[in-house]
């Protein structure tokens, strides 16, 4: 099972738990001028070290019944073919019946 990450509001309050606490235990915050960055020039990036998974891996179960009805399932869907759609009916169309010169003498509709 997947653990669930916490949402950003459960981070800040979190932080706002953790930053009352280290207070009243007599910390102090330091005053921080704009634009100074907490990193150094020369670590790596930040995204090298971050680890996506956070759990073990853990093994699988293989369930050979569950994966041989769904090959089935599928093997009957390739099985299958489409079905054909009736042929339309030819729509009749317009033709030129032209004279031995070439000249056009008069249309008639033809069904292809």
């Amino acid at each position: 099972m997947v653990k669930k990450l916490p949402t950003k509001a459960e981070q800040s309050a979190q932080m706002a738990r953790e930053m009352r606490s280290f207070l009243k235990q007599g910390g102090k915050v330091d005053h921080v001028p704009r634009g100074t960055s907490g990193k150094e020039p020369g670590d790596p990036p930040t995204y090298l070290a971050r680890r996506l998974f956070a759990e073990p891996r853990e093994s699988r179960t293989f369930v050979p019944e569950v994966v041989a009805a769904i090959e089935a399932r599928r093997l009957e869907n390739l099985k299958r073919t489409p079905k054909r759609k009736p042929a339309r009916p030819p729509k009749p169309r317009r033709k030129i019946i032209y004279d031995d010169f070439g000249e056009p003498l008069r249309r008639v509709w033809v069904d292809d």
